[in-house]
């Protein structure tokens, strides 16, 4: 459970006082030798750990998403593969995997979202960046837009989503090639724009680095620039800012 939903079953009274006072007054961190997973990380930041599956060994692995779970009742992975959701997906059957996004989740049922995050990519090979970034900020409780090819190589179909992207409290930009799509929208929006540079593209792209260049160097204001392929850190990020927009209760 997290700290919201112990203190709402306070006030309820479906559990008691000393109770909730055990589970704050636990370790802020659960100590597997291999991994300090951090429980409280939810408690500080708003937000529950999220697991980085690439790289890790496969036992570690599926014992950390069993205690997440356990932990939370829903469990977040980024860059996961098929062997490491096979190998998940038999400790926990209920475990969904996007082979575009390579997210590897559980999520409660009954989740609310709110507020409105707009996520548009220039071209099609940049979906799955763009996945990584509307399932995290879906995941952590944001409504996500999504304006898939709309591209300044046929910008009448960006505008023609003018009224979507203007409604968002926050749009999050995902462009490889020369990067151009973010300086776009930070002319046509008053909120905030999250640029995710890509490395699709050519040779002189170099891996991103080109987008990754035009979208700091961008001269439209208001726009702020993650990593390369970063989608994840912009869904978060994303959501930080939707959240001031949209307060939750």
């Amino acid at each position: 459970m997290t700290s919201r939903e112990i203190l709402e079953k306070v006030k309820s009274g479906e559990i008691s006082v000393d109770r909730a006072a055990e589970y704050f007054s636990r370790e802020p961190f659960e100590e597997l030798g291999y991994a300090k997973l951090d429980l409280h990380r939810e408690v500080r930041s708003g937000f529950p750990e999220v697991v980085y599956c690439s790289g890790k060994p496969d036992a570690f692995l599926v014992q950390i998403y069993r205690r997440l779970l356990d932990a939370h009742g829903e469990v977040f992975g980024t860059r996961a593969d098929p062997h490491q959701y096979e190998l998940v997906k038999a400790e926990i059957p209920e475990i969904v995997y996007d082979p575009v996004s390579r997210i590897l989740k559980y999520e409660k049922p009954d989740k609310k979202r709110s507020g409105r995050i707009a996520i548009c990519t220039a071209g099609t090979a940049d979906i799955p960046v763009a996945e990584e970034a509307a399932q995290t900020a879906e995941f952590f409780g944001s409504r996500v837009d999504r304006l898939y090819d709309v591209g300044v190589s046929g910008l009448h179909r960006l505008l023609s989503r003018l009224d979507v992207i203007q409604a968002a409290n926050c749009v999050v930009a995902v462009a490889g090639m020369e990067g151009a799509l973010a300086s776009v929208l930070g002319g046509l929006v008053s909120n905030p724009v999250i640029a995710v540079p890509t490395s699709v593209g050519y040779g002189a792209s170099m891996h991103g680095l080109s987008a990754l260049l035009t979208m700091i160097n961008s001269c439209a204001n208001g726009i702020a620039v993650v990593n390369i392929d970063n989608g994840y850190g912009a869904g978060y990020m994303a959501t930080q800012i939707n959240r001031l927009a949209e307060p939750r209760e």
